[in-house]
């Protein structure tokens, strides 16, 4: 018995520094390849799952961060059973729910295990390499990238993804500069600001997404307040401008976008053309349309691509788009869940917000990760994505459990 006791622990010790490695393995490949990141999360399951115990799930369950996001899947499964449309579509609708079951998991992880610190490196380095990539295909056209020529400098997945990534990276590594400084650290300080500035400088270069431009100011205006609340959100508020001018006059990219989103704006105020912008627009009103159909429960899950069929029949322009995606998070769980489905949603956004209250760089980290999910979300379904909604539950997971790891090691 003493034997198989030791072999057990050994057992298990070597699943536990297993799981951690392979959370590792997955934020270096989120970046890159959305292949690489299934295979190790499906690995990085089968090594964590046995090393979990009930009441470590429960604890996490019990809470609104942990809960919330497994109720919000349960809905989705109830939703199942008053949807009007195939068990295909269905079942289709409820996947991009399944990875908030992950969130629990994570939180349990990484308030057990102190290698949370390994993720977030992990990340920020994958992400530095990609970071150099993009450059490289911007200072050298003509390099073959994806299999073609391309100088857009995006490598992989999208520009849409890429900027929310870089994003989250820019702020990490001022809040990880801040943190130095704080320490007196001043050199490695200095060098996470050049990282920062390294990240944010690509925009004015690559085909910056228009909802990175409203992204950008909200995480600095959250900078600034954890820099010294008011006077911060002022100086920040300094410095954005002088870097906006900056990029205004240096960058034909920045200016041929916002040229671009304001005609497409016009041309669908006067004609109803089915621009990028106009379909935008229309499918936010259709969505809210479809919605007042049926306010309370929804359409049931998987009803999203029907709804937009059904209302766009007999449309013309932007309004006779049968979009598959409302392009709004909201809207999404709202049509197929209705007003408690969107309440459901946002209270979990405002546990996690609340999760990562606090001074420690985990929490700023953390924050960041929230507040940029819930700006992009007004113009994208980011949860149901498969790169950003892994982003954003390991984000959330990972350094949720760090935050609370901290919170109880002074009472330990």
């Amino acid at each position: 018995m003493t034997a198989l006791s030791t072999t057990i622990r050994v057992d298990r010790a070597f699943m536990l520094r297993l799981a951690d490695w392979l959370a590792v393995a997955i934020a270096v490949a989120l970046p890159w390849s959305t292949t690489a990141t299934a295979i190790c999360i499906v690995l990085w399951l089968i090594a964590l799952l046995p090393t979990l115990d009930a009441a470590s799930v429960r604890r996490e369950l019990a809470t609104a961060a942990g809960g919330l996001p497994v109720l919000l899947w349960c809905l989705g499964v109830t939703g199942m059973l008053w949807a009007n449309v195939s068990w295909g579509e269905r079942l289709q609708g409820l996947d991009g729910f399944h990875r908030l079951l992950v969130i629990p998991l994570l939180l349990a992880q990484f308030r057990r295990s102190g290698h949370g610190s390994r993720v977030l490196s992990g990340f920020l380095i994958s992400e530095g390499l990609v970071l150099a990539v993009s450059f490289a295909l911007v200072l050298t056209p003509g390099l073959i990238s994806r299999g073609t020529v391309t100088v857009d400098g995006v490598p992989v997945h999208d520009n849409i993804f890429q900027d929310s990534a870089f994003l989250i990276c820019a702020f990490a590594a001022l809040g990880i500069a801040l943190d130095q400084w704080r320490k007196r650290r001043r050199t490695p300080a200095l060098a996470f600001i050049v990282f920062a500035a390294l990240f944010i400088a690509n925009f004015a270069f690559v085909e910056i997404s228009r909802i990175a431009l409203l992204v950008a100011p909200v995480l600095a205006v959250l900078l600034g307040w954890r820099l010294a609340r008011w006077k911060g959100i002022a100086v920040i508020c300094v410095v954005c401008a002088v870097i906006a001018g900056g990029f205004w006059f240096g960058s034909q990219s920045l200016r041929s976008r916002l040229h671009e989103s304001i005609v497409e704006f016009s041309e669908y105020r006067a004609t109803n053309k089915a621009t990028s912008v106009g379909s935008h627009l229309a499918f936010l009103k259709e969505s809210a349309t479809i919605i007042e159909s049926a306010p309370i429960i929804g359409h049931g899950t998987g009803s999203i691509a029907e709804e937009f069929r059904r209302i766009a029949a007999g449309g013309t322009g932007a309004a006779a788009v049968a979009s598959v995606n409302p392009h709004n998070q909201t809207f999404a769980v709202g049509i197929q869940l209705g007003i408690v489905g969107m309440l459901v949603l946002w209270s979990m956004w405002i546990a996690h917000w609340l999760l990562f209250r606090g001074e420690s760089l985990a929490a700023w980290i953390g924050m960041v990760v929230v507040a940029e999910n819930i700006v992009s979300s007004i113009v994208h379904t980011h949860l149901f994505d498969f790169a950003h909604g892994w982003l954003y539950v390991f984000g959330v997971g990972v350094l949720g459990g760090m935050v609370q790891r901290q919170r109880a090691e002074p009472a330990a």
